[in-house]
């Protein structure tokens, strides 16, 4: 599987568990798997299950959300030796409070001494890994993010505005569960509401959203029309739908 895995993504480098091998890793993966909610608006039920996670993003080349994103992305660095956690985490909300427990998966990466913070299943955020311990200011290719320890257990991340909390406690995918299954089932949960596929590009992103095809080039957003979804998904995220 993880030869498998390294062709999905496109990746030939080397396999070492280094920072920098990490960081390819990372970009190769959100240029190459799309973040989608797609089986959800097809009726198929999806588990917190690293099997089941595996066979969808590598041998039937399709996308997920963030806990199989992240899940099969922790599968894939384990494989190579990398030291990983699976990190619980609350997405920020406009009106300043955050969503529940488990809302969102990200992960805790050590390597080269140092820790990283991971997230290939977040939509539009950080292309390479940010240092957790680096104050200040870290530049990245989709922006400028921020990464604070709030107190004695959450810490934040932040772009121009509040992204989401997370502490460092190491969670099993099991732990996901109930949160998996309620964003595939409540009319609340914003993955319910509309069918979405989208993917970073080398130049920015472009994002299936409803009948519209919104495409991101160097800052500049634009929008084309979408009247055959299949044959979009096929030819601009190389999603084939069964």
């Amino acid at each position: 599987m993880l030869d498998q895995y390294l062709t999905r993504i496109g990746y030939t480098g080397p396999r070492a568990a280094t920072p920098a091998v990490l960081k390819s890793l990372h970009e190769r993966h959100l240029l190459s798997v799309p973040f989608e909610n797609l089986d959800i608006h097809l009726g198929r039920e999806i588990v917190a299950d690293e099997r089941r996670i595996l066979d969808k993003v590598v041998r039937q080349r399709r996308g997920g959300f963030c806990y199989e994103l992240n899940g099969a992305f922790a599968a894939l660095l384990r494989a190579l030796g990398f030291d990983v956690d699976l990190l619980s985490a609350r997405v920020a909300r406009v009106d300043g409070t955050t969503s529940p427990e488990f809302d969102h998966m990200t992960l805790l990466v050590r390597t080269g001494g140092e820790r990283w913070l991971a997230d290939v299943g977040f939509g539009e955020c950080f292309l390479h890994p940010l240092r957790l311990d680096e104050r200040g200011e870290q530049r990245d290719p989709a922006g400028v993010f921020r990464i604070e320890q709030r107190d004695a257990r959450d810490w934040l991340l932040s772009s121009d505005k509040p992204e989401y909390l997370f502490s460092l406690e190491p969670h099993a995918l099991a732990d996901y569960a109930a949160m998996c299954r309620y964003h595939q089932t409540s009319p609340r949960s914003t993955f319910t509401q509309k069918r979405l596929c989208s993917l970073a590009t080398t130049t920015g992103r472009i994002t299936l959203s409803g009948d519209r095809l919104l495409i991101t080039e160097n800052g500049a957003k634009r929008e084309e029309p979408v009247d055959d979804w299949s044959a979009v998904l096929r030819t601009r995220f190389g999603v084939e739908l069964s």
